[in-house]
């Protein structure tokens, strides 16, 4: 099956076209058939072309599929080339089945909007610019579908265009992410100027080869990588279009935060590995954001009275653990949360989703309270994906990844104590939050009625089931080796990621610290329900305190933003509105004002005019022949 690879993206892609051209005359089922169906048969694929590859491992352990040449120009050759070895596995399984789970549950949660068929039309393609840019074997075909899911995101965050906040949110996403992606592309210049290739294995082979530990060229590039990646995974300090981008729909929001824009960065890092390894000083410098973005967004996501916008902040937070786990060199722990966060985040979402939707498009969660017997399907499963989301000890897939961070963030000699303390801060934060969210929304005295013509069916509820299994049973691919001899992930990515370099003794050795992060964890739920539900009479309304207010709005960044580099601009800009080099464009404009002026005083009504003017260019015509 491994030579079936190109059907994975094809599909998604096909599905895009279909619907592009066709879908205004289908119908909605047609839609749904075409949007859900390319998707699911994309994940079926993946599923047998990654049992095909696990079974019989190729030489490498990994496949180049070479499909054509894209450009051959100046020394640089570019194909369209898919590449698939362990790393990619995880992606692609992830990116269709979780993206397939959402698509289905799309079908019946957009069913009453106008724009059904724009909708399938823009997730196909957001899922197969995601699986572009994972299978890409060279960094100018990855940043294609960089781009793309770029673009996608611009036109799913502001699907719903007729309100102007929608727009406004879907533009903050695409200007803050080109900034990360005016580094990358710098640094794809660089790599290529300076090893000659864009293709990514050679390229690693070849800055080995080229560059000592620590070189500058090799700092520089790595960094201009890690700015792309701060850009697309949302991470400190280009965070702040993630939480607006929450005014796409609740699927939208799903597909974005748990399979593909937001993990782009930590794929992008841990597919240039070799690279930031040879950059320490770029490797610390992920791990340092990792772990100032993770408490940030806890805290801000604290003070959140939207419902969504909360688990936005949660995976801004959940991203950092990612790049922390990156850049302490624990690679298989970064993308073992990767792997988990895809099934309880996508859970969080769509359980949101059916709430928001059941309330009548209500989001804060100071107006909801009483759900847990009015809505008690997304109840449940909202409560397994927070109680995964605070990696609750033994019964949650959240655990296993998260504590695995955790004790990497101490334990690898990349790592260290204060690495290691805002870790298990964020993890107090993050049952603190979680469960915030559970007991104000499903708890308590309700404010708000579920409208009485609301049902979800059966394409709603699978999706959530299955996302709520997984939320629980997923974290059993990678058991603590102090608990049991099944690591399968961490054997799996062997060949392509290395293993942490891990220190022995002192405060790494002590067996205390191997408990303290599910002790931390359940501290959290706990201290959740003494403030939201024990004393929930309290806490009845938001805090408007001006600290809450300053936490709420995100620490006050886009303000800082705001004067920082908007003002200053748009004051040059007016300053600059008449200078010299407007006059040739402006002179081009008036032109064109002009002769559209003359040529539309020729359109006077008059038909005798017509003929006149008819019978003058034939006699110049017939004159033009003659005298010549």
């Amino acid at each position: 099956m491994l030579h079936a690879l190109f059907l994975v993206p094809l599909l998604p892609f096909a599905g895009f076209v279909i619907l592009a051209f066709a879908g205004r005359r289908l119908s909605h089922t047609g839609v749904a058939v075409v949007g859900a169906g390319s998707v699911g048969l994309a994940a079926l694929v993946a599923i047998a072309v990654s049992i095909d590859f696990i079974a019989n491992p190729p030489a490498g352990h990994a496949v180049d599929q070479v499909l054509w040449t894209w450009l051959s120009v100046a020394g640089l050759k570019v194909q369209v080339a898919l590449y698939l070895d362990p790393l990619a596995v995880c992606f692609i399984l992830i990116i269709t089945c979780v993206g397939f789970l959402i698509h289905l549950y799309s079908v019946e949660h957009m069913a009453e909007d106008d724009g059904y068929a724009r909708f399938f039309t823009y997730m196909n393609l957001f899922v197969g610019f995601m699986l572009v840019l994972v299978l890409a074997d060279n960094l100018l075909l990855l940043y294609l579908g960089w781009e793309g899911v770029g673009l996608c995101s611009y036109l799913l965050i502001g699907f719903w265009f007729k309100h102007w906040y929608n727009g406004y949110a879907a533009r903050k996403a695409f200007v803050v992410t080109r900034i990360g992606d005016t580094a990358l592309i710098v640094g794809l210049f660089l790599l290529f100027t300076q090893l000659g290739t864009l293709q990514i294995q050679p390229l690693m082979a070849r800055a080995t080869a080229a560059w000592p530990q620590g070189s500058a060229v090799a700092v520089a590039a790595a960094l201009l990588l890690l700015g792309g990646a701060v850009g697309k995974s949302a991470q400190l300090p280009l965070q702040t279009w993630l939480p607006d981008a929450m005014a796409g729909p609740s699927p939208v929001s799903a597909l974005i935060h748990a399979a593909t824009m937001v993990t782009a960065g930590v794929y992008l890092i841990a597919r240039t590995n070799v690279l930031f390894d040879l950059a320490p000083a770029a490797r610390t410098t992920v791990a340092v954001i990792g772990a100032a973005t993770l408490l940030y967004a806890g805290v801000s996501a604290l003070f959140q009275v939207d419902l969504k916008r909360i688990l936005a902040y949660s995976t801004v937070s959940q991203v950092g653990y990612m790049f922390l786990a990156l850049g302490v060199g624990a690679w298989s722990a970064g993308v073992f949360m990767f792997i988990t966060h895809a099934f309880f985040k996508a859970l969080l979402f769509l359980s949101a989703g059916v709430v928001i939707d059941a309330l009548e498009d209500e989001h804060d969660i100071f107006k909801m309270g009483g759900l847990r017997t009015r809505l008690p399907f997304a109840f449940w499963t909202f409560l397994i994906g927070a109680a995964a989301l605070a990696a609750l000890p033994i019964v949650t897939a959240g655990f296993y990844s998260k504590d695995l961070i955790i004790d990497r963030a101490l334990q690898s000699t990349e790592g260290g104590v204060w690495l290691w303390l805002a870790a298990l801060a964020g993890s107090l934060l993050t049952g603190l939050y979680a469960f915030r969210a559970v007991f104000v929304v499903f708890f308590g005295e309700a404010r708000s009625d579920p409208r009485l013509d609301f049902r979800a069916g059966w394409a709603v509820r699978l999706p959530l089931y299955v996302l709520a299994a997984l939320a629980v049973i997923g974290g059993l691919i990678d058991i603590p080796r102090g608990w049991a001899h099944l690591q399968k992930l961490d054997d799996f990515l062997a060949p392509v990621l290395p293993a942490a370099p891990l220190r022995h003794g002192g405060l790494a050795g002590a067996l205390w610290t191997t408990f303290l992060p599910g002790i931390v964890a359940v501290a959290g739920i706990g201290l959740a329900w003494l403030l939201y539900q024990r004393r929930r009479q309290e806490v009845a309304e938001a805090d408007t305190s001006p600290a809450a207010r300053y936490f709420l709005g995100g620490w006050g960044f886009d303000v800082l933003y705001r004067y920082v580099f908007e003002v200053p601009y748009l004051w040059f800009a007016h300053v600059c509105r008449d200078d010299p080099f407007d006059v040739p464009v402006a002179g081009i404009a008036r032109l064109t004002r002009a002769g559209w002026r003359g040529l539309s005083a020729t359109q006077n009504g008059l038909v005798r005019s017509y003929v006149f003017v008819i019978g003058l260019g034939v006699v110049v015509g017939v004159l033009l022949v003659v005298l010549r």
